[in-house]
């Protein structure tokens, strides 16, 4: 049985259709723009190559636990890892019997996999919308919270924390229950506490940060009420592992990426050589569990993080990681202001920025040029609810407009000064 989401009726309690199997499964909308598969826009040698999300060095599949105190939600008491971060909120919006009755508070500007297992939970969605500033319009949230909804769901866009005292207030006043996707914002901090420790409940996405190839956390901060559908076994008390192929093929991915920055020719040969395998298990009709796609399947909510991201996570160096990704924001920030618009966000005390966040005039003319100077972008959420698309919104403006450029932990000083020399050369950026 294959699952997939009405997207069009946001009222309906469960708006799922059932499908028979068939021999070709639909491919998935990836949520991250991948060049790297497309190889026919480079011309020749390049003389950087950058992917969009950190690389494994192989070293760390040997390296002992480094001593250090893990970050929130990795020591977080009361957590359940599953292999996508979607899963945990279908999950968490299943235990909290959304489908009973209440509605949930959502942004307009989000990515559609939080919208879909939302849905499929059964839950009834409104949107709030979030400004230019990557900040929600408060005024309509507290307007909206005079209809008494049950859940207020506040997302950290790309690092960036939202106006948490303002809004743990207002759900406090209210006695509205506060989810937080911090799926883009690990390790980012809001008046020195870790997001994710405001709300009641919170979740994450892990490989989206670090160099794993699967793993999604949902971090409980509250007791959960009696009457969901999982009250009478505890949250992912049944989860099962996905197979040791479609593991093994991402690892492997993540490890060419690492070999790449720093030997193109041989990265990109054995590139070829993975994507030739890969079509040829495809051919196959040989299933593998995708991550960084867009979309809701309801096969795959019970499969937990594997085995090998519990092994990496303890081996990384977290404050080495969130200061790297600052000093790259800096660089970049310093260099282009002036010559491109910026967005009016601050890289406050605490902030673990995941991208850095670029206008351009055109998404996909300005991605495509940037990877044929080796520097893989993401084009995130270019659609969200199709009622809402033709509307005159920022978060419309956000999804035209907003490339995310790389500053992650492999991303050197002197690789993120090219970087902004590229964007200024290449004049892709909105004029400032």
């Amino acid at each position: 049985m294959e699952v997939r989401l009405d997207q069009r009726d946001p009222a309906a309690p469960l708006a799922v259709s059932f499908q028979e199997p068939s021999a070709a499964k639909i491919p998935a909308l990836h949520e991250v723009q991948r060049p790297a598969e497309d190889e026919t826009c480079l011309k020749g040698e390049v003389a950087m190559y950058i992917p969009a999300w950190p690389s494994l060095n192989p070293a760390y599949f040997v390296k002992s636990s480094a001593l250090q105190s893990l970050p929130f939600p990795l020591n977080c008491t009361s957590k359940t890892y599953f292999y996508v971060a979607r899963s945990g909120i279908y999950h968490l919006a299943r235990a909290l019997g959304l489908d009973k009755g209440g509605t949930v508070l959502v942004p307009d500007y989000h990515h559609g996999n939080e919208i879909f297992a939302l849905r499929a939970a059964g839950a009834r969605l409104r949107y709030y919308p979030v400004k230019k500033n990557l900040e929600p319009d408060l005024d309509a949230v507290a307007k909206l919270c005079e209809e008494n909804p049950r859940v207020l769901y506040v997302t950290h866009f790309i690092g960036f924390p939202q106006p948490m005292a303002e809004l743990q207030a207002l759900c406090r006043d209210k006695g509205i229950m506060l989810i937080e996707d911090c799926a883009l914002s690990f390790m980012s901090e809001y008046d020195r506490k870790p997001l994710g420790t405001f709300g009641d409940y919170s979740i994450f996405c892990l490989y989206k940060s670090l160099p794993v190839p699967n793993g999604g956390v949902l971090a409980v901060n509250s007791p959960l009420p009696p009457g969901g559908e999982d009250e009478k076994a505890p949250l992912g008390a049944n989860l099962n592992f996905a197979s040791k192929l479609s593991v093994a093929a991402r690892s492997i991915e993540l490890t060419l990426q690492w070999l790449r920055s720093r030997y193109e020719t041989c990265g990109r040969a054995l590139f070829t050589l993975k994507r030739a395998a890969g079509r040829t298990l495809s051919a196959g009709r040989v299933r593998r569990v995708p991550v960084g796609d867009t979309g809701f399947d309801l096969s795959i909510v019970n499969v937990g993080m594997s085995p090998i991201c519990h092994t990496l996570l303890p081996r990384f160096e977290y404050n080495w990681i969130k200061e790297t990704r600052r000093r790259n924001f800096r660089v970049l920030e310093e260099r282009l202001r002036g010559t491109v618009s910026l967005l009016d966000i601050k890289l406050n005390e605490g902030v673990c920025p995941l991208f850095f966040p670029l206008l351009v005039k055109d998404k996909q003319s300005a991605s495509r040029d940037l990877w044929q100077a080796g520097i893989e972008t993401v084009e995130f959420w270019n659609r969200g609810d199709a009622d809402l698309e033709h509307q005159k919104s920022d978060a419309n403006f956000l999804r035209r407009h907003l490339l995310e450029v790389p500053i992650h932990q492999d991303v050197t000083a002197n690789a993120a000064e090219r970087m902004a020399e590229e964007i200024i050369r290449l004049r892709i950026g909105m004029a400032a």
